[in-house]
């Protein structure tokens, strides 16, 4: 089991590192932070990510049909629980960044 939970770990790793790759790698959130720069500001981006995972069973991989070819997958939604709340702060800032903040979640 501890083999599973280090291969688990080595690959939630790399998926921050792509996620974090991906924002460093953006022009548009470069220009966005180096605007609220010569605007007079020091810019401090913190982002948080919620990422869920369910084990699946085994043979959940692949679903088959009586004929033996493989149905496509079933999409699976799931929900957040959590609510946000953001401080004047937090709202002021991602406004800055031209970024859309929905009324119900303040």
């Amino acid at each position: 089991m501890a083999h599973l939970d280090d291969r688990l770990k080595e690959l939630m790793k790399e998926l921050g590192d792509a996620i974090n790759e991906s924002l460093s790698d953006s022009d548009r959130i470069a220009a966005a932070i180096g605007e609220i720069k010569r605007a007079g500001y020091d810019v401090f981006l913190v982002l948080e990510a919620t990422i869920g995972f369910n084990k699946r069973e085994d043979g959940d991989d692949v679903d088959y049909t009586a004929d033996g070819e493989a149905r496509p997958e079933v999409k699976r939604s799931y929900e957040s629980t959590g609510k946000i709340k953001f401080t004047s702060q937090d709202q002021r800032f991602l406004r800055a960044l031209k970024i859309a903040v929905d009324e119900e979640l303040k």
